[in-house]
């Protein structure tokens, strides 16, 4: 069986690689937290959501939200992260018990 004369470099940087470059924490925008209220439940752990200014949303369960099984139905009042980037979509990151 004849080898290559390639030398095996398999696990291995290259010797001119370049460092990764980490982007700064100042740098990432922060998420706006706003209290709002569930008004109705819709597909897919999705949900509409009207802020306390009045402003309506769709939200969906934050992944530890589903993971711990907590329930999420109209009427509750929760906790909405919006993006800076996006204010008509929301994530939702609490239930606070009534």
């Amino acid at each position: 069986m004849a080898r290559s004369s390639r030398p095996n470099s398999r696990g291995r940087k290259p010797a001119r690689a370049r460092p990764t470059v980490v982007a700064p924490e100042d740098q990432k925008e922060e998420a706006i937290a706003m209290e709002a209220t569930v008004t109705q439940a819709l597909p897919n752990a999705m949900f509409e959501v009207e802020l306390e200014n009045g402003h309506k949303l769709i939200a969906y369960a934050a992944g530890r939200m589903r993971r711990f099984f907590i329930r999420i139905t109209p009427g509750d009042r929760i906790r909405v992260e919006l993006s800076p980037y996006d204010l008509t979509r929301g994530r939702i990151v609490y239930r606070y018990r009534d």
